[in-house]
């Protein structure tokens, strides 16, 4: 199911489900991108956690924080876009009321930990999402690249997504804790790295169910009762999957385990891509073995193409995806296109 896209005055609802924006430099590009999107023809509802931290590692409590995502969608909103990722949303799940969500679809925006949603609404609701920016990456001006390519999606001006124009990405976060606390906090990205996919068995376009997100958290959904992936894939099994998959935290081998997990519970039935992106250890080799040989090795047995190092994940820029939506998959002279068929 789609939720309707934005027209112009349209409310977009900030939640905060997992972190808040309490420190720097996170406070300061949230009151940035608050303050970029007053001069635009878009209204914003303030959700009551997006400046707290008054939870364990969380903007709030997760019945305070389930409390805030369940008023957002019953609120005027017609999108609702997490200020950003974390540890634990996973704990707001007892919160929601899926059965609402399923009859009121609103556009839901974000990655990382939002994961815990965004792969829900597919499999539980079956309602599309975004696995995009959070809020805060709209701190600067004029939008380009990712900012830009997630608005044009809210509005539905697009049929189809390519990434001509992430021609760089990041080496490592702009902001990683090892750097000098005294950075300009509202710095630009700095995309120094040339993008580069690795396609693996790759011939020809793959049409499917676009469905998928963070590693680190799909891990936590499988096996609680929330976890109706082998379920959505045999729904699915006439158009097939396509999914997408990136890291945060984990390294080569633990991506290992968590892929012989996830094909154990039966989560890759009738898959018919992988789509790899990028997270903080792209290049990390423990062990002597890389992370893309990872992939590789744990998913080959499939017997579909598996692209690497797409322009989605931790290292930014990140164009967003329609979790839920079927889409035409195709990579021609290194770049990757997504075309949406409806």
């Amino acid at each position: 199911m789609r939720p309707d896209f934005l027209k112009d005055r349209d409310t977009i609802a900030l939640v905060a489900p997992s972190l808040g924006c309490t420190i720097s430099p996170y406070k300061e590009r949230l009151e940035a991108s608050i303050n970029n999107f007053n001069k635009m023809k878009y209204k914003l509802l303030l959700g009551d956690n997006i400046f707290k931290a008054d939870g364990v590692v969380a903007s709030n409590t997760p019945k305070l924080r389930g409390k805030e995502l369940m008023d957002a969608y019953r609120s005027e909103a017609k999108a609702i876009m997490s200020v950003g990722g974390g540890e634990t949303m996973i704990e707001i799940l007892d919160y929601l009321d899926f059965d609402y969500i399923k009859k009121n679809p609103k556009w839901f925006v974000g990655y990382s930990d939002n994961t815990c949603l965004i792969f829900p609404l597919a499999t539980i609701c079956d309602c599309e999402a975004i696995y995009g920016i959070h809020f805060p990456t709209l701190h600067t001006r004029p939008f380009k690249n990712d900012q830009l390519d997630t608005l044009n999606m809210l509005k539905g001006k697009d049929t189809f997504i390519g990434y001509k124009s992430f021609e760089y990405h990041e080496e490592k976060p702009t902001f990683d804790d090892n750097e000098p606390k005294e950075i300009n906090p509202l710095a630009p990205r700095c995309l120094n790295k040339r993008t580069k996919l690795v396609c693996y068995n790759y011939s020809k376009p793959v049409e499917g169910r676009l469905i998928g997100g963070c590693l680190d958290v799909l891990q936590c959904l499988c096996g609680t009762k929330y976890d109706k992936a082998k379920e959505y894939a045999l729904k699915h099994s006439e158009e097939g999957l396509i999914y997408f998959l990136e890291a945060c935290n984990l390294r080569s081998m633990e991506v290992r385990r968590v892929l012989y997990q996830l094909k154990s519970a039966g989560w890759f039935n009738n898959v018919k891509m992988f789509i790899i992106g990028r997270s903080y250890h792209l290049n990390d080799e423990s062990f002597g073995v890389g992370i893309k040989e990872t992939y590789i090795d744990m998913l080959k047995e499939y017997n579909v193409p598996i692209i690497l190092d797409a322009p989605f994940g931790h290292l930014g820029p990140t164009l967003p995806i329609r979790s839920n939506a079927h889409a035409r998959v195709s990579i021609e002279n290194n770049n990757i296109k997504f075309e949406y068929k409806n």
